[in-house]
């Protein structure tokens, strides 16, 4: 990193500087080999899409793992709300290679595990199961509780547990 890297700070990529919302600022960005940048900031991972880029935020972040100089990274979408819980789907991993990763690898792996605050696993009568994380939402005060349901797990009743627990992590 050069002097005055360390004196400025990194330069924003020009695809992700217009998409910042107020306030927010790069950590970190790193081109990626196929073109376009990953970059770091404390409401998300902005990652290429087209001509441009996205943010996903570190709460919707199900996977990040690194191999070599790439970044492998599994997105959740909803795909149902539960009162105030949200049932989630993965999506297929997209990788990126980082020829030159710099600090993003350390400040992905922390935002993500930060963005956890408890995680608890629940078998259901018969078939699956699933996963329910509590995580905070980047740039509030707010918690969000997650269902991750498995594969063929019927998300009826899951629907109705879901919304309970969210109702009893909210509180009176």
């Amino acid at each position: 990193m050069s002097w005055l890297s360390r004196l400025f700070g990194e330069q924003v990529p020009e695809e992700i500087r217009g998409g910042l919302a107020e306030g927010e600022h790069v950590l970190a960005s790193g081109a990626v080999a196929t073109g376009g940048h990953v970059a770091v900031t404390a409401l998300g991972l902005w990652v290429p899409e087209g001509a441009g880029a996205r943010r996903i935020g570190w709460h919707l972040i199900s996977k990040a793992v690194w191999s070599g100089d790439t970044l492998a990274v599994t997105e959740a979408q909803v795909t149902a709300h539960a009162g105030k819980a949200v049932l989630l789907a993965d999506r297929a991993p997209v990788r990126y290679v980082l020829p030159k990763p710099g600090r993003i690898p350390v400040m992905v792996r922390r935002r993500v595990e930060g963005s956890i605050r408890s995680r608890h696993r629940k078998d259901l009568p018969g078939e699956g199961g699933a996963w329910f994380v509590a995580r905070k939402l980047p740039g509030t005060d707010g918690v969000v509780l997650q269902v991750r349901p498995d594969p063929g797990t019927d998300t009826g009743p899951l629907a109705a547990i879901a919304e309970e627990a969210a109702e009893q992590l909210a509180g009176p």
